[in-house]
């Protein structure tokens, strides 16, 4: 019976064979046809349009240089020429100063603002919102005069107690704020870019006040990862390690770990010895510029430490500091970057601009710096910052006249009692 059924399924009509292969060919068509039409179905009722992927603007000298290498050779060098002129570059607005970097922070603020504004500005047009990208901006310089206009007051309280239109500004910054908040009309897409972009900033600019060794080790850091990461899985990844980023490999996730915490210990050591880079940014009233000199804290000073097997090494604080700052950036700082890769992917975009050829746009740099601002600021809050003396004396000088009397009088009182009034009256004496 078997027998009879193979030969059976040979020795089938052509003609039927014809037929039968037709049909199924039609069966194909249809479904086909059917999964176009849920396909285009999907992309009608996601109502999220493709947003146009911009042009390679990588220099024509670079694509004549590198056009007998393979694309993923190619990208390698275009990646690492360009890498190196950012570091560059990095290293040369240390070099001018603070002030420097706090125009170049404002600058990539605004650049990344641009770039995710624009992504909106063409998913909106379609529904005709008026005056989308005017008040995007718009709020942009709201949320901008709100907080640099606290820091302002903070930092720079001799001068603004001076000219009376800054006092005024000054006492009633919120409520002026919140009027010019109101002015405006309300974008869902404009508050959450503020919220990723402004905010963040504003706590780099924070960061750099309390010393640009605060600054440039988790910047530093991130870039090492960055590099490190993508070296490790280009020569050994094979392990995917999420699907949000499928170039991202476990070799490469691993890899810039550990060479990120070395590189954190050994850059905070070079720079720990350097008050320029220790000391914090503060304004001196009588020369009206930024300086940026003290007497170095317990942190950026060496001391021993005794390690298990009777070994001593001479650190200083900072650099065990580092190590937390390094994992952070290595561990948690590139869910930054997977949030942006979801971010495009759902937008249908490979990069947010293409501002840096092989790089994409300025926001692709910074998503993962803004995650590590936010982190420092913390950890400085958390583990490093104590009272201000500068700040209680800003406040007290604020004050009405009788007030002022009652605290120095109740400050008198603890002195006394503690024993140290006395003291300081002999002493001075």
């Amino acid at each position: 019976m078997t027998e009879l059924r193979h030969r059976g399924a040979k020795d089938t009509d052509p003609t039927l064979q014809q037929q039968s292969s037709e049909d199924k060919g039609s069966d194909s068509e249809l479904k086909g046809e059917k999964d176009g039409a849920s396909d285009s179905e999907a992309k009608v009722d996601s109502g999220v349009p493709e947003v146009p992927v911009p042009a390679d603007d990588t220099p024509v000298v670079l694509n004549k240089a590198l056009s007998g290498l393979s694309s993923r050779w190619k990208n390698w060098w275009i990646r690492g020429i360009l890498t190196l002129a950012m570091i560059s570059f990095f290293f040369l607005i240390i070099y001018l100063g603070p002030m420097v970097l706090m125009m170049i922070v404002l600058i990539v603020q605004i650049k990344c603002f641009q770039e995710i504004i624009t992504i909106g500005y063409n998913v909106y047009h379609s529904y005709h919102l008026p005056w989308f990208r005017t008040l995007s901006w718009y709020f942009l310089l709201c949320v901008n005069y709100f907080f640099y206009g606290e820091t302002v007051t903070d930092y720079f309280f001799t001068l603004v107690q001076r000219e009376e239109p800054l006092r005024i500004l000054s006492k009633y910054h919120r409520f002026i704020s919140f009027a010019l908040y109101l002015t405006g009309t309300n974008f869902g897409w404009t508050h959450v870019t503020l919220l990723i972009v402004v905010t963040q900033s504003h706590l780099i600019i924070h960061n750099l006040f309390e010393g640009m060794i605060w600054f440039i080790v988790p910047i530093s850091c991130v870039i090492c990862n960055d590099i490190m990461a993508y070296m490790f899985g280009f020569f050994f990844g094979r392990t995917p390690l999420i699907k949000l980023s499928p170039k991202k490999t476990w070799e490469g996730f691993i890899g810039g770990l550990f060479s990120t915490i070395v590189f954190g210990i050994m850059f905070s050591y070079l720079m720990a010895g350097y008050r320029y880079f220790v000391c914090p940014v503060e304004f001196n009233n009588d020369s009206n510029r930024f300086q940026v000199d003290c007497e170095p804290s317990e942190l950026f000073q060496l001391q021993d430490y005794i390690l298990p097997g009777v070994l001593t090494v001479r650190l200083y604080p900072f650099q065990i500091h580092s190590i937390a700052l390094s994992s952070f950036a290595s561990i948690v700082g590139p869910f930054g970057g997977f949030f942006a890769s979801g971010f495009k992917r759902a937008f249908k975009i490979k990069d947010f601009a293409n501002t840096i050829p092989g790089h994409g746009g300025i926001m692709d740099r910074f998503d993962c710096q803004y995650l590590m601002a936010t982190f420092v600021n913390v950890y400085i809050a958390s583990f490093i910052r104590g009272p201000n003396p500068s700040k209680v004396i800003q406040q007290l000088l604020a004050l009405r006249v009788d007030q002022q009397l009652h605290i120095f009088n109740s400050l008198k009182a603890h002195l006394t009692e503690k024993g140290l009034l006395p003291a300081l009256e002999g002493a001075a004496a």
